[in-house]
C-alpha cells in the first residue's frame, strides 16, 4: 500500500471516529422523531463488536426511545463535516413531545387492551405489615374496584392466603405458594396476576412472572396505569411520566440481569468506559430532569395565580379525601358549577381545578378540588404529584370529606391525615380542617357522635347550608378577616371600591348627605389600602 493511500485510509479512519465520537456525546439530543427510527439499530451499528457477540436472538435491551425525554439534535453534512445548530436545541418539551411520550412509554408492560385479572391478596397475620383498621375481605373489596376502574377490565378469579413472611421473595410460604400456582395455572382465561401489594420488588416480578407465565402487577403499576387512563393535562401527563421512571429503571436492571444470565455481560461502548446500562441510565436521568424542570415551570406559573388570588384576597378552600368520597359532588353542589361532572370511581380527578362559589354572607371563596389518597400507595407516586398539591400548602382551610358509608371509613380517614402530616401540611392548616361525613343518606338512622363534625349528602344537597355557615366562621377566623361597618360617601368611588375588594353585606342609607353606612367583611390589608386610598381616619 502506497503513502497517498495510507494518508487517505488515515483521514478516513479520522473522519469516522470523529463522527462517532461526536454522533455518541451527542446521542441523548436527538429529537425522537429522528431517534425513533433507529433505537436499537442505531446501538447495534455504532456497536458491531458488541453486536458480533451477543448470543443469536439475545436482544440489546435498548429502552424505546420515545420514553427518553430528549432535546432537539440534527445532523448537518456538508464536505464530511458535521454541525450542531443551538438555535434548534429545545429549552422545553413542547405539547406534541409530551403526547409522544406519555402515549409509547409503558414501563409496566400492561398495554391498552383489556384484562382478565386474578386477584391475590396476602393476608399479613402479625408485624409491622398487619394492617388492624381493616379486614383481608375489605381489602380484596377494595383491589376488585381497582381492576373495576379500568374500561373492559374484569376479576376472573380472586382469592386470600395468609402469610408469616410477606418480605419474602414469593410471598407466600412454599405450601400456599404451590397451592396458588396451581390455581393460577388452571384457569387459562387468565391474562395477569394482581398481587394487592404496595411494590413488589423487581426480582420478586421476575419469579411470579416465570411462575405464572403471566403478567404479574402490584399496587403502584395497577394505580399508576388508572392514572394513565385518567390523565388529560399537561400536567397530569409529565407527572405521571415523572412517576414511571422507577419503574422504567427496575425494568432496565431485568432485562441487564437477564441478558448477562445468557452471557451478553457488560457491554462498553467503543472507549468510552461507559457500558450501554450506563448509558441508558444517564439517559433516563436527563428525561427526569428535563421533565422535573418542566414541572418547576408550571409550577412557578401556579404560584403566579396563587399570587393573583391572594391579591383579590379571595380565601382558598382544599377539599380532600379519600378517592371516590364525593369530594367533586361537593364541590359542585357548592359551587353550582356545571363544568365540573363527578364521577362515580376510583381517581377520577388527577388535576387540581378551582372552582369558585358564595357563602351566605356574599363572601366569594375559591374551592380546589385534588386528587383522592389511597391506603398503601407507595410514597413515590404521591412524590410525583407534590407540586400539584402544592395548592393545598397555601390554602386558608381544609374540608375532610370522608365517605361516612363505606365500611372502612375509619381506616380511610387515618390513610388521608397521615399522608397530610407525610406532605408536611402547615400546622395552622391541620388546626383549620373541617371534617365533613359525606353520603348520610345512605345511613339508616345516622347521628353524628361529634358535634365537630358536619353530616351532609353532597348528591342530594343535605346539610350544605349548615356547612357553608361553618366555612364561614372558620374562614373568618383563620384568615383574620373582619366584620365592620363603614360610613361611606356615595358620591366617590368608596362603595364601588368595596364591592370590588371587599365583601358587602349590607347598605343602609342615613340621610339626605349623600353618606351610607355599609356593612362588610373585610381583611386587614385591603382596610389598610381602603384608608389610605380615600384618606379615612
Amino acid at each position: 500500500m502506497n503513502l497517498n493511500k495510507i494518508s487517505i485510509l488515515s483521514k478516513h479512519v479520522f473522519l469516522c471516529k470523529h463522527v462517532l465520537g461526536r454522533w455518541y456525546t451527542n446521542f441523548a439530543r436527538c429529537k425522537p422523531s429522528i431517534f425513533c427510527q433507529c433505537s436499537s439499530k442505531l446501538v447495534a451499528s455504532i456497536l458491531p463488536c458488541t453486536r458480533q457477540r451477543l448470543k443469536t436472538g439475545v436482544a440489546v435491551p435498548v429502552l424505546p426511545a420515545r420514553t427518553l425525554s430528549l432535546t432537539a439534535f440534527m445532523f448537518k453534512s456538508k464536505n464530511h463535516s458535521t454541525e450542531i445548530n443551538p438555535e434548534e436545541e429545545e429549552d422545553e418539551i413542547d405539547e406534541a413531545e409530551i403526547e409522544e411520550l406519555f402515549q409509547q412509554q409503558i414501563p409496566t408492560g400492561i398495554g391498552k387492551e383489556d384484562h382478565r385479572i386474578f386477584i391475590v391478596h396476602p393476608d399479613v397475620k402479625w408485624g409491622s405489615r398487619k394492617q388492624y383498621l381493616t379486614t383481608a375481605a375489605l381489602q380484596m373489596d377494595e383491589a376488585v374496584g381497582l381492576v373495576n376502574t379500568l374500561h373492559k377490565w374484569s376479576v376472573v378469579e380472586k382469592i386470600i392466603l395468609s402469610t408469616k413472611t410477606p418480605e419474602n421473595k414469593r410471598i407466600f410460604g412454599k405450601g400456599n405458594f404451590q397451592t396458588l400456582t396451581e390455581k393460577i395455572r388452571a384457569t387459562p382465561e387468565v391474562t395477569a396476576v394482581f398481587v394487592n401489594v404496595e411494590r413488589l420488588l423487581p426480582s420478586s416480578e421476575k419469579d411470579l412472572q416465570e411462575a405464572w407465565g403471566v403478567k404479574v402487577l402490584d399496587r403502584y403499576s395497577l394505580v399508576l396505569h388508572i392514572f394513565r387512563c385518567n390523565a388529560r393535562t399537561k400536567e397530569a401527563k409529565l407527572q405521571i411520566s415523572l412517576a414511571e421512571i422507577p419503574l422504567l429503571r427496575s425494568r432496565l436492571r431485568n432485562e441487564i440481569a437477564n441478558l448477562d444470565q445468557q452471557g451478553g455481560g457488560s457491554r462498553y461502548i467503543m472507549g468510552s468506559g461507559e457500558t450501554l446500562y450506563e448509558m441508558q441510565q444517564r439517559l433516563l436521568k436527563e428525561r427526569e430532569l428535563k421533565i422535573r424542570s418542566t414541572l418547576e415551570r408550571l409550577r412557578k406559573k401556579r404560584h403566579l395565580l396563587r399570587s393573583l388570588r391572594k391579591h383579590k384576597d379571595f380565601p382558598t378552600i382544599s377539599v380532600m379525601g379519600y378517592t371516590n368520597c364525593g369530594k367533586t359532588t361537593l364541590i359542585k353542589a357548592l359551587t353550582g358549577d356545571a363544568g365540573l361532572q363527578p364521577k362515580d370511581q376510583l381517581f377520577a380527578t388527577l388535576d387540581v381545578t378551582v372552582h369558585a362559589g358564595q357563602l351566605p354572607s356574599h363572601m366569594t371563596v375559591l374551592f380546589v378540588d385534588t386528587i383522592g389518597f389511597l391506603s398503601q400507595l407507595p410514597h413515590q407516586l404521591i412524590d410525583s404529584f407534590s407540586a400539584t398539591l402544592e395548592d393545598v400548602m397555601h390554602s386558608d382551610l381544609i374540608i375532610h370529606v370522608r365517605d361516612i358509608s363505606h365500611p372502612e371509613t375509619v381506616n380511610q380517614k387515618v390513610n388521608v391525615l397521615n399522608v397530610l402530616k407525610n406532605l408536611q401540611i402547615p400546622e395552622r392548616l391541620l388546626n383549620s380542617i373541617i371534617e365533613v361525613h359525606n353520603k348520610i343518606d345512605l345511613i339508616e338512622g345516622y347521628e353524628a357522635s361529634d358535634p365537630e363534625v358536619t353530616p351532609i349528602s353532597a348528591l342530594k344537597q343535605h346539610g350544605l347550608d349548615v356547612l357553608k355557615e361553618k366555612i364561614e366562621e372558620a374562614v373568618v377566623k383563620y384568615t383574620g378577616k373582619q366584620t365592620m361597618t363603614l360610613k361611606v360617601q356615595l358620591n366617590t368611588p368608596q362603595l364601588a371600591w368595596l364591592y370590588k375588594e371587599a365583601t358587602v353585606q349590607a347598605v343602609d342609607d342615613v340621610g339626605d348627605d349623600c353618606t351610607a353606612n355599609v356593612k362588610v367583611i373585610i381583611s386587614q390589608a385591603a382596610y389598610g389600602r381602603y384608608r389610605k386610598r380615600f384618606q379615612v381616619t
